[in-house]
């Protein structure tokens, strides 16, 4: 691979990415890269870099002289550069393929995973390694807001890197995270997720136990010791394994855990930690990045010092705004376990307020009826919920679509308040016509949600008030 030196990016704009096409851009190499939506802030990112880009997908945007595509994870089969590539034999890779070789190799390399919590946990363990003077690269799916952005690499023995299950190309069904040379693993939980690529949650457990088949044996697994699935990836796995949760079961306990409405304490292992987030679930995460920074070599003062300094995430239980005493939170939850946590955090961060959940079923699980039954539960844990149309419905099959209708009469039926809105400004005006001072209003989604975070706080600032 010394050899080559032109790489052209198909879908550059990817928050990965664009990172990874400006770091080999200013190791030397010749960028260039194509997308179907080039605005900012990315697209100044990369050309502030002199890197070439070209909006759209055509054959001619690959330069006679690439010596090698790098294929985004959204190109699938029929995209001209995919085709191109294809026809002119040119070398083509993925994103982790490329990591691997040019980013990780020789590294240490710290990996989150799990279906909740990587990009928090991950957030976490690179500010704390960051704080304590290690200076990692780090390539996370979210924006840390102690970072500043999403990925960066950098000369650090050190890399931290979220671990996603997900598949790396249309021409590889690999898990991402196979590519990723870990030393070390954290296991958040293990559930079902992902039904577009995955059959049943076996299917899921195999790529795990994959993983866990690829840590050295000088490095270490970190795994929820709480959850069944994750002991059963773990056992028998070919890496030493160190188990962290509450069970009295685990290697490493998490104990004496306090949690106030700006914040939660719990000790380790015996050790004190403090972070300025709330609920059970940020206790966890900030455990596993406690247990992965320990490995990595941080002593128990560095990740005191770390973990309360962290800030959080952005679409974390982000604070957009107040208005006449209602507040309106962005949260990225779209996974029933997720949003059951994400209301658990709310009430103790709120105690006594009435709690709105909006979501918005978006991702290609939560569009799909196999959630159904356990959505239902967790929006029923809130005191009001409003679903959303679906958006894209049409490319779910008919037999194996969500009904968000069921799903509203069903979270009445378990004890809530249930409603589906198909419109944004359906919504907004529900709740800016029910809405009560003391209010939290939750917006829960993966995507946008059509700007409805900011229409609330415009239309609660005039709109009525009334008791629902």
């Amino acid at each position: 691979m010394s050899d080559k030196t032109r790489f052209h990016f198909t879908g550059i704009c990817g928050t990965a990415m664009g990172a990874v096409a400006a770091a080999m851009q200013h190791r030397g190499f010749t960028v260039t890269g194509s997308d179907a939506g080039v605005y900012p802030p990315m697209s100044d990112f990369l050309r502030s870099r002199g890197i070439t880009l070209t909006e759209g997908y055509h054959e001619a945007n690959i330069p006679a002289d690439t010596d090698v595509v790098i294929i985004g994870n959204a190109i699938s089969r029929g995209n001209p550069e995919a085709e191109a590539a294809l026809d002119r034999k040119l070398l083509y890779q993925s994103l982790p393929e490329l990591l691997k070789e040019y980013f990780l190799r020789g590294k240490r390399n710290l990996v989150v995973s799990g279906t909740h919590g990587k990009t928090t946990t991950a957030s976490m363990l690179a500010w704390l390694l960051r704080q304590a003077g290690r200076d990692p690269g780090f390539m996370i799916g979210g924006l840390p807001n102690n970072l500043g952005c999403g990925a960066h690499f950098t000369d650090s023995e050190f890399n931290v890197l979220e671990g996603d299950e997900y598949d790396t190309a249309f021409f590889d069904k690999r898990s991402k995270f196979l590519h990723y040379l870990p030393e070390c693993v954290v296991v958040n939980n293990i559930e079902f997720d992902h039904a577009d690529i995955y059959n049943s949650l076996d299917e899921i457990k195999l790529s795990f136990r994959r993983l866990l088949n690829i840590v050295p044996r000088g490095g270490r697994a970190f795994i929820n010791g709480d959850d069944p699935s994750c002991l059963e990836v773990a056992a028998g796995a070919p890496c030493p394994v160190t188990s962290v949760g509450f069970a009295a079961s685990c290697a490493l306990r998490i104990e004496n855990t306090i949690y106030e409405p700006d914040r939660s304490s719990f000790t380790l292992g015996g050790t004190a930690y403090s972070l300025r987030m709330t609920g059970e679930f940020n206790v966890r995460n900030a455990a596993m990045a406690a247990a992965a920074a320990a490995f990595a070599g941080l002593d128990a003062a560095e990740i005191r010092a770390g973990l309360e300094s962290f800030d959080g995430v952005a679409r974390r239980q982000q604070l957009r705004g107040e208005v006449n005493g209602i507040r309106v939170i962005d949260d990225f939850a779209h996974h029933p376990t997720a949003i059951r946590y994400a209301v658990q955090s709310l009430r103790q961060r709120y105690p006594g307020a009435r709690l709105w959940v909006l979501f918005e079923p978006r991702s290609n699980t939560t569009r799909r009826a196999v959630f159904q039954s356990e959505l239902a539960v967790a929006l029923a844990s809130a005191d009001c919920a409003i679903v959303s149309a679906i958006p894209d419905l049409h490319k779910i099959p008919e037999h194996d679509r969500l009904d968000p209708l069921k799903l509203a009469a069903d979270i009445t039926a378990q004890g809530g308040r249930g409603w589906y809105l198909t419109t944004i400004d359906g919504i907004v005006e529900k709740v800016t016509a029910s809405a009560q001072p003391g209010d939290v209003i939750a917006v829960l989604t993966n995507g946008g949600f059509g700007g409805i975070h900011q229409k609330l706080l415009t239309a609660l600032a005039t709109g009525p008030s009334q008791d629902v």
